[in-house]
């Protein structure tokens, strides 16, 4: 970001939009689960790819093509990351109306520390990093020295990691891959993704829904995975949300939540696998509070 200078304004009245990095190496199965998200999504959302040319997009989903951009039915946007971050954003913040959220995909041999600085350009947060890694290939790629520098990288820098391509391993298979992450990334939730809906589904969260964090899809969307909403006092005071999150269970890999408390002030309470946060939300951001949601590994 050094060569970039960023916008002396605020886009939309100082709103910030969710960003989240989707990392993994080649052939992880990115670019199926940003389809699969285009597909399915029922809220205005951006994706930005390196080529957007390898999304494919259903037809009767797109509304118009120009340069490197895709303009979407549903009010989605897919973008090019060919000119880099900084014109791709500069892009998304020309437009009059933010999207819900924006989703990253990054280059198979990215490394996510290196972009992780642009969930903080103006306009935008972090949402968090979601790691893809290829049950099997995993011993394959990690035999090489130049793959497993890359893939260690993507692993540690994650803080959710979804195994794919488990209906070609076996069982005893994907815990010695369990083992091996487990062995240089302890503490990163790891979760199983049978099929591209299911983490297209896990990215759901990241974003604002129409009606608020409430307004979410049932959890049988989400087979692989228990969603539940946990009660939240209104109005509850910031220590007192210390101790919900200190008491979620170690199976939550996600969770978000508005909160009020006594004074009046909005907090937005987020959970992406090992990074908990809860931070004040300005006036252009505040939502009506909401009960927590979570979605957790079913065991």
């Amino acid at each position: 970001m050094t060569s970039y200078q960023e916008p002396e304004f605020l886009p939309w009245d100082g709103k910030r939009v969710p960003i989240t990095f989707v990392a993994g190496y080649l052939g992880a199965g990115k670019t199926t689960v940003i389809n699969t998200l285009l597909a399915t999504a029922d809220r205005p959302i951006a994706v930005l790819v390196n080529d957007v040319g390898e999304v494919n997009i259903d037809a009767r989903l797109i509304r118009s093509r120009h340069g490197d951009t895709i303009e979407l039915t549903d009010g989605c946007v897919c973008c090019s990351l060919s000119d880099g971050f900084g014109a791709a954003f500069d892009q998304l913040r020309a437009r009059e109306t933010p999207p819900d959220h924006v989703v990253v995909e990054l280059s198979g041999v990215a490394e996510p520390s290196r972009v992780i600085p642009w969930g903080r350009s103006a306009g935008f947060k972090l949402d968090g990093v979601i790691t893809l890694v290829d049950a099997d290939q995993f011993d394959n790629r990690m035999a090489d020295p130049i793959t497993e520098l890359t893939i260690t990288n993507q692993i540690v820098a994650a803080d959710v990691v979804v195994l794919t391509k488990l209906d070609l391993v076996s069982q005893e298979q994907r815990m010695h891959v369990v083992s091996k992450i487990n062995a240089f990334a302890a503490g990163v939730p790891i979760v199983d993704a049978t099929s591209a809906e299911d983490t297209a589904a896990l990215l759901q969260l990241g974003g604002r829904r129409p009606n608020g964090i409430d307004d979410l899809p049932q959890p049988s969307l989400f087979d692989p995975h228990v969603t539940a909403l946990i009660p939240l006092a209104d109005p509850i005071e910031r220590d007192a949300i210390d101790v919900v999150l200190a008491a979620l269970d170690a199976n939550v890999v996600r969770a978000k939540g508005i909160a009020r408390d006594s004074g009046g002030n909005h907090w937005l309470i987020q959970v992406v696998g090992k990074r908990r946060s809860i931070t004040a939300l300005p006036e252009a951001e505040l939502q009506q509070p909401t009960d927590l949601v979570t979605i957790s590994i079913r065991r």
